[in-house]
């Protein structure tokens, strides 16, 4: 059994979130107060969001309506709030001068905004956005990188009762066209370009093919980040419409139940699920987890290099700023111009919490500490970690070469569905590699062994047994779809999708997915969104995609081809398929390989069974081949190891 490398002591237990809201609950350990949290849960997210001096337009008459069953939960029923309200306004009336955003670039350009700044510079979005005919419950795609905009436009989308839809800036305009054709967006907001290692990235292309494979979309709002680029008809720049606008505008009160984002997510089957995430949901998750978990206290810096497509880039902005704190965003390469780059930033700016991946960790682990030493880290209070599991050689390296042995790392692992974390570490207890001390306070985690009974030091699914604020409300237009995902393998009960395993201590780990969705560099991707880009090249009848061992991403994907008759295989024909699957998914996404078979394992049912598949691969044992129709396409995919 691994022992921890990290103890509490009073430089994290005093002053901190969880310390306070102890105090206020009456409760002497953090134990105590985990126990509270999921046997009262209602009084337990009262307090936590009173503590975090939540406001609201009209009060809720009751925490919890759990009548509809756990699948859909009604939280703060009767209430009325604007997520963006509570993130800026409040702010912006207590401590006007406080730092609310700070961004670098790529270029090493610098801008610092206040709350006071931020307050204005929204409520001209805002007002741009209505100019533009943006109303209450219409869709608005945020095609950005990191940049101040992505931050002021999200929060003026929610200002005026709006909904946005942050797509990764590494798509390829296919993959966002689909998540902007399945919301309907009106409007992308976008950039002419960004940097990206000291080469332009010209991201206006790729919305403007993306803009015109979604008939809903209307026009492009274009922040002019080089201003090269001469806009066409339907496109506006950014500063001509925002920048001439009024610095006051209303907040849309929003229902708690009320939507304010569909963030994409991807499966094992079909197309990208809209999560559809509330006013009292997401924005409040976030903020309790960055309190709890990573004890952001006030006057500190959160920076978790992300990007706005995926969940943490939403949850950064919205959970530092709701707590009243500094987020900083960064636009380019974490290691341009040279490996030293991300230590650089922290120390320039003193950056407090620090959040890299498992994949970035391990890129960096082989230019060894000389970067590390040359800068100052020691505002660092906390190292923060998700998307993927750990290795431990890295973790050690992430613990003891940046955090100097002092610093806990902060793993954390959730998803895009849950709003935040399921599982985390808190400093009220010590921490072993690569795992988790706790379930997130308020959420009723468990392992659940085939018969959905709860064990411990086994490995079983990971599941949680009541709802919880942050948790979707279902995925956009398809009630169904979510029904299946996450509610159809036990009654009430979210079975999430992981293998897992709780020791007798409390410490848990995630042993990887138990579905097909993979993770690339923590990116979450379905094996079918690369099936479907491969099976369009015409010389293709169908495609299988698995994940496999990749020593810097965490897991790397291998496409298995089946050619139409007539099609030979041949390097020629791997390359133009692979650059079919780049087209419509991006760079970032690359398959590692493209390897040709005659067929693919698949039941009597026609179902491909991409598990038996990647265990063939990998020279695994593929377990019970009973249901195949096609045992001998098994054999061929063990040979091609």
């Amino acid at each position: 059994m691994a022992q921890p490398v990290w103890y509490p002591n009073e430089e994290y237990t005093r002053g901190s979130h969880l310390e306070a809201l102890m105090h206020k609950l009456g409760l002497g350990s953090y134990e105590e107060l985990y126990r509270y949290s999921i046997e009262q849960p209602e009084a337990f997210f009262e307090a936590t969001f009173e503590q975090m001096g939540l406001e609201w337009f009209r009060p809720y008459t009751r925490v919890l309506d759990s009548t509809q069953g756990p699948q859909w939960p009604q939280w703060f029923v009767g209430g009325q709030l604007n997520l963006a309200y509570n993130a800026v306004g409040r702010h912006a009336k207590k401590q006007p001068d406080a730092l609310a955003l700070i961004w670098e670039g790529e270029d090493s350009e610098v801008i610092r905004l206040s709350y006071g700044e931020l307050e204005a510079m929204v409520a001209k979005a805002a007002n741009a956005l209505k100019s533009l005919g943006v109303g209450k419950g219409e869709r608005v795609g945020i095609f950005l990188p990191m940049i101040p905009e992505t931050a002021i436009a999200a929060l003026a989308i929610a200002r005026i009762g709006a909904i946005f839809i942050p797509i990764f800036s590494g798509y390829a305009a296919e993959a966002a066209a689909t998540r902007l054709n399945d919301a309907e967006a009106r409007l992308i907001v976008t950039a002419d370009g960004f940097w990206r290692r000291g080469s332009k990235v010209r991201l206006l292309e790729t919305a403007r093919e993306a803009a015109a494979l979604s008939p809903s979309v209307e026009r492009l709002l274009v922040v002019r980040r080089f201003g090269d680029v001469p806009l066409k008809e339907g496109e506006v720049a950014w500063e001509q419409v925002v920048d001439t606008q009024p610095k006051e505008a209303p907040y849309e009160p929003m229902d708690s139940m009320d939507p304010f984002m569909l963030i994409y997510t991807s499966g094992t089957t079909g197309k990208p699920k809209g999560t559809v995430h509330y006013h009292a949901g997401f924005p409040l998750k976030a903020a309790q987890d960055m309190a709890h978990c990573f004890d952001l206290r006030q006057g500190e810096i959160l920076f978790w290099f992300t990007d706005m497509g995926w969940m943490m880039g939403p949850w950064a902005i919205l959970g530092a700023l709701t707590l009243g704190n500094t987020v900083f965003l960064y636009e380019g390469a974490p290691d341009f111009p040279d490996h030293g780059r991300l230590w650089s930033m922290v120390e320039r700016h003193r950056i407090t919490h620090l959040g890299i991946s498992p994949t970035l960790v391990r890129a960096l682990v082989p230019f060894g500490e000389e970067a590390i030493r040359r800068h100052d880290l020691s505002s660092v209070r906390m190292l923060g970690s998700t998307g993927e599991p750990w290795n431990l050689e890295p973790y050690l390296w992430f613990f003891h070469a940046v955090g100097r042995g002092r610093v806990p790392i902060i793993n954390y692992s959730g998803g895009t569905e849950v709003g935040g974390g399921i599982l985390g570490c808190v400093p009220f207890k010590p921490i072993k590699p690569m795992g988790f001390n706790t379930a997130v306070p308020g959420i009723h985690a468990a392992v659940l062994n085939a018969e959905g009974k709860p064990v411990v030091g086994e490995v079983g699914e990971l599941a949680v047994l009541a709802p919880w604020p942050g948790q979707t409300k279902g995925f956009w237009r398809a009630p169904e779809r979510y029904l299946d995902t996450y509610w159809s393998r036990f009654e009430g009960v979210w079975v999430h999708g992981d293998w897992a395993v709780v020791d007798e201590e409390g410490h848990w780990s995630i042993q990887g997915r138990s579905d097909d969705t993979l993770k690339v560099a923590g990116k979450r991707v379905g094996p079918a969104e690369y099936e479907s880009a491969a099976v369009e090249h015409p010389a293709v009848k169908e495609a299988a995609a698995i994940g496999v061992p990749h020593e810097v991403k965490g897991e790397g994907v291998v496409v298995f081809v089946v050619l139409k008759p007539g099609h030979t295989p041949s390097q020629e024909l791997a390359k133009a398929i692979t650059e079919q699957i780049v087209l419509r998914l991006g760079k970032a996404l690359k398959p590692e390989k493209l390897l040709f078979v005659d067929d693919l394992p698949k039941t009597r049912n026609a179902k491909v069974m991409r598990r038996v598949i990647r265990a063939a691969f990998l020279g695994q044992n593929p377990g019970d081949l009973s249901a195949l129709e096609n045992p001998q396409a098994v054999e061929a995919i063990r040979a091609l190891a």
